[in-house]
C-alpha cells in the first residue's frame, strides 16, 4: 500500500482538519462527536441539511458544505457509517428553528443510524425528515443495502435541496422536492481498478489487467458482470443504456447530465466518455440542459466512472442554477 498518509487509524481526523483550516470561511469542524459545519450555523428560520456516510467518497459529503448546500456533514471511518450521536450533535448545531431533513444513501448502516438519530431528535420536539437517495440501477440488493444503492444522484439531491432550503421551502416541501430528484435520477458506474482501505492495507478485491466490472459500488461491492476491457466509447453505451432505460428517459426529456471520476480517473477520460454520453442522448432527443464533470463522489483511488442522469424541469434547473459556495462545488457567488 502506497498513500500518503501518517497512520491509517488518523486519515479521517487529519483529513477534516486539513479540510477545516483550508477552507475556514466556509466550513467549522468539531471533533468530539466528529461533524463538519457551516461557518455561519445555525441558520435562523431555514430547514438544516444533513448528509453523512463512510469517508472514502470525498469531497462528498464534508465537501458539500456551506452556503446553498449542506448545513453539516457527518463522516464515519472509511467505508464505516457514522454513528447516531455525530447526526444528532450536528443536527443540534445547525438547527435554526425549521426542523432538520437528512439526505441519507441507502445503505443498511447509514439509513438506522440516521433513523436513531431521528428518533432522538423528534424526542426532543425537533422535526425531522429522512429522504432516502436509491438510484443506483446496477443492482437491486447488495451486502450493503435493501433494495437499490445510493451514489450520484445524492450529490445532485443535497445541491438542488440545498438551493430550495435557502430560498425558504418547509421541511415538508424540501422533503418532497428531495423524493422528486431521487425518483428522476438513475446512476450506474464501472471499474478498472479497486481501491484499498488505509486500515485493511489490500485491494478491496482482485481484477486481471484486462478485466473491469460493470455496475460498481462505491465501496468496491460487485456489481453486474465482469468482464474484459471495452473501449471508452462501448463502456458508455452500456453504462448510459442501463441508466436511460430504467426511468426510462424519452425522447424530449430535459436532463442534467453527471460524469463522475471514482476517484483515480482523470478528467481527460471524463471528457471522452461525457462526449459519447452526449451522442448518444442526442440521438435519442434527449437534451443535456445542465451538466457536471469531475470528481464528486468517489472511492478513495478506485479508477473507473460512473453516470448519471437527472430529468429535469423549469423547479429543478433554477435550483441547479441559484449560488452555491462550498469547498467543492462553487458558483453564482
Amino acid at each position: 500500500m502506497k498513500k500518503i498518509i501518517n497512520k491509517p487509524e488518523d486519515v479521517v481526523k487529519e483529513s477534516i482538519e486539513g479540510l477545516g483550516l483550508a477552507w475556514s470561511d466556509i466550513v467549522k469542524v468539531n471533533y468530539e462527536p466528529r461533524f463538519v459545519y457551516r461557518s455561519d450555523a445555525p441558520v435562523d428560520n431555514k430547514v438544516a441539511i444533513i448528509s453523512g456516510g463512510g469517508s472514502g467518497h470525498e469531497p462528498m459529503h464534508a465537501g458539500f458544505v456551506g452556503y446553498g448546500m449542506l448545513d453539516a456533514a457527518c463522516p464515519g471511518e472509511v467505508f464505516t457509517s457514522p454513528t447516531p450521536d455525530q447526526m444528532y450533535e450536528a443536527a443540534k448545531k445547525v438547527h435554526g428553528g425549521a426542523g432538520i431533513l437528512f439526505i441519507v444513501k441507502n445503505y443498511s448502516g447509514d439509513v438506522m443510524n440516521f433513523e436513531m438519530a431521528a428518533d432522538m431528535l423528534k424526542a426532543e420536539g425537533i422535526d425531522v425528515e429522512n429522504v432516502i437517495i436509491d438510484d443506483d440501477v446496477a443492482v437491486k440488493d447488495s451486502l450493503y443495502t435493501q433494495g437499490r444503492r445510493g451514489v450520484g444522484t445524492t450529490v445532485l439531491a443535497e445541491k438542488i435541496c440545498g438551493a430550495a432550503a435557502e430560498k425558504g421551502y418547509d421541511l415538508k416541501k424540501l422533503a418532497e422536492l428531495c423524493k422528486k430528484v431521487n425518483g428522476w435520477g438513475r446512476s450506474m458506474g464501472m471499474a478498472l481498478t479497486p481501491c484499498t482501505v488505509p486500515a485493511a492495507g489490500k485491494p478491496t478485491f482482485e481484477l486481471a489487467e484486462e478485466e473491469m466490472e460493470i455496475g460498481i459500488g462505491i465501496h468496491g461491492e460487485p456489481g453486474r458482470e465482469r468482464m474484459k476491457l471495452k473501449s471508452a466509447d462501448e463502456i458508455t453505451e452500456m453504462l448510459a443504456e442501463a441508466v436511460i432505460e430504467d426511468l426510462p428517459f424519452k425522447e424530449g426529456d430535459e436532463v442534467l447530465a453527471f460524469v463522475n471520476s471514482m476517484g483515480g480517473t482523470p478528467d481527460i477520460e471524463l471528457y471522452i466518455v461525457y462526449r459519447k454520453l452526449y451522442q448518444i442522448l442526442e440521438s435519442k432527443g434527449i437534451k443535456i440542459a445542465r451538466k457536471l464533470v469531475g470528481r464528486y463522489i468517489t472511492s478513495l483511488e478506485m479508477q473507473g466512472v460512473s453516470i448519471t442522469l437527472l430529468k429535469l424541469d423549469d423547479e429543478l434547473k433554477e435550483l441547479w442554477d441559484a449560488p452555491v459556495k462550498t469547498p467543492a462545488l462553487r458558483w453564482g457567488i
